[in-house]
């Protein structure tokens, strides 16, 4: 993505300003809809600009979606405080809907990375029997950490064999009884590093399919 395109802007949010970055599709006239991305916990240095946030964002933008990544309350620019997932759930149903707003699409895509991936979950539960959820990417999900519930059956699930914050059993054991399958990269752990082109590749090899 160059950075010339994207834009960082405040809206407003459930708790005051919400920062957003947003970036219009690559063809904005041949769009495939319109993808959130949620970053990694707030508390343990998670941001928007998170890499594993920003590669979800690229990759859905080389896809042909508008994208946006956005701070938590109380994270860069938000205002207010953290909110164990509940308030983060509005804050990103308030960004999603920016989104769409800027840029009218009704296919919406869901993306996270280990905290993000609880509360896309949330948001999915919560908007897409009104606003249909087109499809969800969920990286490293922090599964072992808080409560995410069942997800689409075509939802992609990458996680690294080596994840020593969520351990790769917690995640077939929350998989298993959805019959969900999960991508494993060998030797990865959970922040992908050394592995984020891979990620990007594996998420754009199951897009087509």
């Amino acid at each position: 993505m160059r950075a010339s395109q994207i834009v960082t802007e405040l809206i407003d949010g459930p708790a005051g300003a919400l920062e957003v970055a947003h970036h219009p599709a690559p063809d904005p006239a041949a769009s495939r809809g319109v993808a959130l991305v949620a970053h990694p916990h707030p508390l343990q240095g998670g941001t928007m600009d998170n890499k594993v946030a920003v590669t979800l964002a690229k990759t859905l933008h080389q896809l042909g979606y508008a994208t946006m990544r956005f701070n938590f309350r109380g994270v860069g620019r938000s205002a207010g405080e953290w909110n164990e997932g509940i308030g983060e759930t509005d804050d990103a149903q308030a960004a999603l809907a920016h989104l769409t707003k800027t840029y009218p699409h009704e296919r919406v895509v869901l993306a996270g990375f280990s905290f993000g991936t609880f509360v896309q979950t949330r948001l999915w539960h919560r908007i897409h029997a009104a606003q249909p959820v087109e499809r969800m990417v969920l990286a490293g999900p922090a599964v072992n950490r808080f409560k995410v519930d069942t997800v689409p059956e075509d939802t992609i699930v990458v996680h690294g064999e080596e994840d020593d914050v969520v351990p790769l059993a917690a995640v077939f054991e929350w998989a298993r009884p959805q019959h969900l399958p999960i991508v494993v990269l060998p030797g990865c752990g959970h922040f992908f590093h050394g592995r984020l082109t891979q990620l990007q590749r594996v998420i754009g090899g199951m897009w087509q399919r």
